[in-house]
């Protein structure tokens, strides 16, 4: 229908329209995932959640969302790399290309990035729209030019947006940080990482709440909660990003992910395409695998998936809405469907904790995401399961033994007791 396109893709709609997607930008995205960067779909995705939160300021929003747009333009059109693979030398180059921007990129005037189609109300991109703009002197076009102001900016939204990606452990590097801090605004100001509330992880208390929360419903409501008690499950047993449990353009979660090892009989859960771009498979526990047979029987399956079972793990209650697979029930819930079911599970666990008595930590508890529930399955591994770091590190799928380790909470006490014993000669 609007056959005119602009050299560089507007990635991201006003805030009113964020989280509803576009069908030109998905096809865009889609090819460049198929074509050079194959996450470029789950980093679009994280772009838009972080977008959405920044929806009340009007002037933020506007700010990220140019600063993005150009950033993965230049990550996706340019070098072909995915921002998780931007190393603070790549971070160099690309502030180089802003201070000298292709010609046919810079625009003079302010332009809407989206059009409205009248007859269909379809959002389609502005083909007048340029990600550089210019300045005009005397209506004389002058030679575009980067501030010094502009430019710490333009690095500070970077960065705080990599600070998002840590804390949803993306990545673990923040290449706009470390270039700040090599630059020559370091002695103006001090960069440091953002402590991110994102890290917390339930109490043994909280997270009792939530499950038993969500085993009377499963209990009361099979039809409506028996997945919503798997969910909770596999999230906790095999700290899941919500990324790696939904699905999205590329990839579908399938109950043949969790196959049996021929040589040992041992059960694991197999993730294919990780936010760390690495396959790994993760160790699951007993609990986990009679979760997983009650939540098969339920669904009317044999007990144990079959290597080349293709039945989604987690199906709709009802079909789609929108989107490529509206009207079809038989589909795996997406990034945002889990995350909105999770949280409403929270609340109500808060709320059954506040009944009891347990106002502080029902405050606390609704401040808790599905997030959370990966960083709650690692500290609970390693501080009251006691499973080494490295089994931990491996099944987590992180890069550094350094990012598990951040997991550990010891107090004074514990650590004497544990050094009390320590002997000489193991052998004596």
């Amino acid at each position: 229908m609007h056959n005119d396109k602009p050299p560089v893709y507007p990635l991201f709609d006003s805030a009113e329209f964020i989280l509803s997607g576009n069908s030109y930008i998905n096809q865009h995205i889609t090819t460049i995932s198929l074509k050079k960067v194959p996450d470029a779909g789950l980093i679009i995705e994280h772009c838009s959640d972080w977008l959405f939160e920044q929806r009340q300021s009007e002037n933020n929003y506007k700010a990220y969302r140019s600063e993005l747009t150009t950033f993965l333009h230049w990550c996706f059109d340019v070098v072909s790399l995915s921002p998780i693979q931007i190393t603070r030398k790549d971070m160099a180059r690309y502030i180089n290309y802003c201070e000298n921007p292709p010609l046919e990129l810079v625009g003079y005037f302010n332009v809407a990035q989206f059009k409205t189609d009248k007859q269909s109300g379809v959002r389609y991109p502005n083909s007048t729209w340029r990600p550089f703009v210019g300045k005009k002197k005397l209506g004389e076009k002058l030679p575009y030019s980067l501030s010094d102001n502009a430019l710490k900016t333009k690095v500070a939204i970077l960065s705080s947006f990599y600070g998002y990606l840590n804390s949803e452990e993306y990545t673990e590097r923040n290449p706009a940080q470390l270039w700040l801090k090599h630059s020559r605004f370091a002695q103006n100001r001090k960069y440091v990482k953002n402590e991110d509330d994102n890290n917390h992880a339930f109490t043994k208390l909280q997270w009792s709440y939530v499950v038993s929360t969500v085993s009377d419903l499963a209990d009361k409501e099979p039809a409506k909660h028996q997945r919503s008690l798997f969910l909770i499950n596999i999230m906790y047993s095999c700290y899941l990003r919500i990324s790696e449990i939904s699905g999205r353009a590329g990839y579908s979660p399938m109950m043949s992910q969790f196959r049996k090892d021929v040589h040992n009989g041992i059960w694991y859960f197999y993730v294919p395409f990780s936010k760390s771009g690495k396959a790994r498979n993760i160790a699951i526990s007993s609990s986990l695998l009679d979760g997983l047979k009650r939540y098969r029987r339920f669904l009317g399956l044999s007990e144990l998936p079959s290597l080349n079972e293709q039945h989604p793990i987690f199906i709709r209650h009802k079909a789609a809405a929108h989107g490529r697979e509206a009207g079809v029930v038989n589909a795996n819930l997406g990034i945002r469907q889990i995350r909105e079911e999770i949280d409403t599970l929270i609340n109500l666990a808060a709320d059954n904790a506040l009944a009891d008595g347990f106002e502080h930590d029902s405050e606390l508890m609704r401040q808790l995401t599905a997030h959370n529930i990966r960083h709650t399955g690692i500290t609970h591994d390693i501080n009251i399961n006691q499973r080494p770091l490295s089994h931990v590190q491996a099944d987590a799928g992180h890069e550094s033994i350094d990012t598990t380790s951040q997991y550990l909470h010891t107090t004074q006490t514990e650590r004497h007791q544990s050094a009390a014993n320590k002997p000489l000669d193991h052998l004596a």
